[in-house]
């Protein structure tokens, strides 16, 4: 899984049991990692560049301006702008199971190259360019973004005299990787901006709080107080996605993170995500993460670097 080496954790100064910071700067970035060890509420954060957050243990919960607030799970990272303060609150952090953090704060002027040599090199099929990420996209990791973070992860940390060099390469990896996957939308991130008091929000926190359970169209029109099929259309135009597209893809961001812990099986992780079958689970999973979950587990396992 994405984690933090043995030699890290034995190095670095614990100072603070909430937000404690390790920090590794270099030309065009700055890795940060966080550390809580204890339970803690709206406890601010905001840096001076595009920032790409990304969960690595434990549970957080984000509170953005004018944003829906939102769980932050392992397998889950965040693109935020320039000097946009979140508020987190960490539930179930403590001394023996720490939430940790990973910031990558990347300048908006390696964006910038990176994004001309795209529209450049790499041109969309509409012919539109290229621009700045959406901000405030919250997404799952793919195979590919993990592997690169894992990868940095050890090149900021190690003491090599070409690190420079070998972390902007992966940089630009990395931000292509996001702009494509901002581009897909792997989960539609519409539900951020739904007001907290609008029928839909009150939906969106249901599923979020019973995705182990069984969830269907009917049940939830009805607390949304709509017909079925007026709730469907209202969801889908809202949202872009149907209402069960919704709830399979919350389940996989949730199967994401918890695959990554190696003492869950499979049919454990299927059970708690509100899966009724493998089969069902591997062939849902198979299409967002373009791997089947027994091979994500594999990948996702392999020692940290």
């Amino acid at each position: 899984m994405l984690g933090l080496s043995d030699k890290f954790l034995s190095n670095r100064k614990l100072e603070s049991l909430v937000e404690n910071q390790t920090s590794y700067t270099l030309n065009n970035a700055a890795l940060h990692v966080f550390e809580t060890h204890r339970q803690a509420e709206r406890v601010l954060l905001k840096f001076d560049q595009p920032v790409l957050a990304s969960m690595v243990e434990g549970k957080k919960i984000m509170h953005l301006r004018d944003y829906e607030s939102f769980d932050f799970l392992p397998g889950e990272s965040l693109v935020l702008p320039s000097n946009e303060t979140m508020c987190i609150d960490f539930p179930e952090a403590m001394r023996k199971k720490p939430t940790r953090c990973l910031a990558l704060a990347i300048s908006e002027d390696k964006i910038n190259k990176v994004l001309q040599l795209m529209n450049e090199s790499m041109p969309k099929h509409d012919r539109s360019e290229w621009g700045l990420m959406d901000y405030n996209f919250h997404f799952v990791n793919d195979m590919g973004i993990f592997q690169i973070l894992q990868r940095l992860l050890f090149l900021f940390t190690e003491n090599h005299p070409s690190k420079d060099f070998f972390v902007d390469n992966m940089l630009r990896e990395l931000i292509i990787r996001i702009l494509q996957t901002n581009e897909r939308k792997i989960y539609s991130n519409s539900t951020l901006q739904l007001s907290s008091n609008s029928r839909l929000a009150t939906v969106i926190r249901y599923i979020r709080e019973h995705l182990h359970e069984p969830l269907n169209v009917e049940d939830l029109s009805s607390k949304a107080c709509l017909s079925p099929s007026h709730f469907y259309r209202v969801f889908k135009t809202e949202l872009g996605i149907s209402p069960i597209e919704f709830i399979n893809n919350e389940r996989i961001k949730l199967a994401v993170g918890l695959l990554q812990d190696k003492k869950r099986s499979i049919k454990n992780v299927y059970l708690e995500c509100g899966f009724e079958s493998r089969s069902y689970f591997n062939r849902v999973f198979k299409a967002r993460q373009h791997l089947s979950p027994s091979d994500y587990q594999a990948k996702a396992q392999s020692e940290p670097l």
